[in-house]
């Protein structure tokens, strides 16, 4: 959150919406999400800002806020922002994927035998073909352990796992973290750990067709 804060905002409206979101543990999601937030200043109070210009909020600015937040569910007193719930999530659940989830080259090559520039080379011709998942992360190429079997190959009952997902082009992250996380279209079971089952393979491939329809449909 941002550490100056705006211009003194006199609106209760402002104080109500930032102890809500408090509430929820969701005030910190702000900015990520690209929503304006709010510092509290040395009285408490909270002061709403814009998140490109840093200039204090209209009235009308937050009321618009407050009803776009508000807006799942048919009582407002009792409304969640989704999308910021979902974002909390995904934060946590990356947290915990880069904590000790992933490879980078040189340990890929290590598995394989070979070069770090010959595996690098092969990773990058293989998501060309949608037969890996990578995942960019500040500055970084990581390639996600799950993936990968004892000698560094892309397991092959994923190939027709990943592709659709690859080939919708679902945001990497999520891809990553819908196949490590209990998936609610296979009954809470793991997405890669499930498609280790020969029986519950084809399962896992329609769910993975079915996301990836669902992440067109979306952006289109």
């Amino acid at each position: 959150m941002p550490c100056s804060p705006a211009a003194p905002h006199d609106d209760q409206l402002a104080e109500d919406l930032a102890s809500w979101l408090e509430g929820l543990g969701l005030a910190d999601q702000l900015e990520a999400a690209g929503l304006p937030s709010y510092v509290r200043g040395a009285g408490g109070a909270a002061h709403w800002r814009e998140p490109a210009t840093g200039e204090p909020l209209t009235h009308e600015r937050l009321v618009e806020l407050d009803r776009v937040l508000r807006a799942q569910g048919d009582d407002p007193a009792h409304a969640v922002p989704v999308g910021l719930v979902r974002l909390r999530r995904e934060t946590r659940l990356r947290a915990a994927l880069l904590d000790g989830g992933w490879l980078d080259y040189a340990a890929v090559a290590g598995l394989r035998g070979t070069s770090e520039n010959a595996a690098r080379f092969a990773l990058h011709k293989a998501a060309e073909r949608r037969t890996v998942l990578l995942v960019q992360h500040e500055g970084t190429t990581l390639v996600p352990s799950f993936q990968l079997d004892g000698v560094g190959e892309v397991r092959e009952e994923l190939l027709a796992v990943l592709e659709p997902l690859l080939a919708a082009g679902t945001d990497p992250w999520r891809t990553w973290i819908w196949l490590t996380s209990p998936a609610a279209l296979l009954g809470g079971a793991v997405p890669h750990e499930a498609a280790r089952d020969p029986e519950e393979l084809p399962v896992v491939q329609h769910a993975a067709v079915a996301l990836a329809e669902r992440a067109r449909s979306t952006r289109g």
